[in-house]
């Protein structure tokens, strides 16, 4: 069994686990995401392949949350989730 450290519990250094990253998102003429540009790195990053397209609808009698997620893997072969925020239009990166 571990003692107890006795140091305070600390809630201000708390933070959020894999937080999405605003992007933005190049797509064709069927709405696929096809490059995009991560921050505020201007470099454009071509996709290579789209791995799956999921929706997710939710929380619709409070604050509603609806998102188009899309996992893709650059020409680089990074895995990348993005999606785009259905209410506003912007998109997002997280990594899986």
């Amino acid at each position: 069994m571990v003692p107890p450290a006795r140091a305070p519990i600390r809630t201000d250094r708390l933070r959020a686990l894999n937080e999405p990253v605003r992007a933005a998102v190049e797509c064709d003429d069927r709405g696929r995401p096809v490059q995009l540009c991560l921050g505020d790195d201007p470099t454009p990053r071509a996709i290579a392949t789209l791995v799956e397209e999921w929706r997710l609808d939710d929380e619709w009698w409070r604050d509603p949350v609806a998102r188009r997620y899309v996992e893709v893997v650059l020409c680089n072969g990074k895995h990348l989730v993005l999606f785009e925020d259905l209410l506003d239009g912007a998109w997002y990166v997280q990594t899986p």
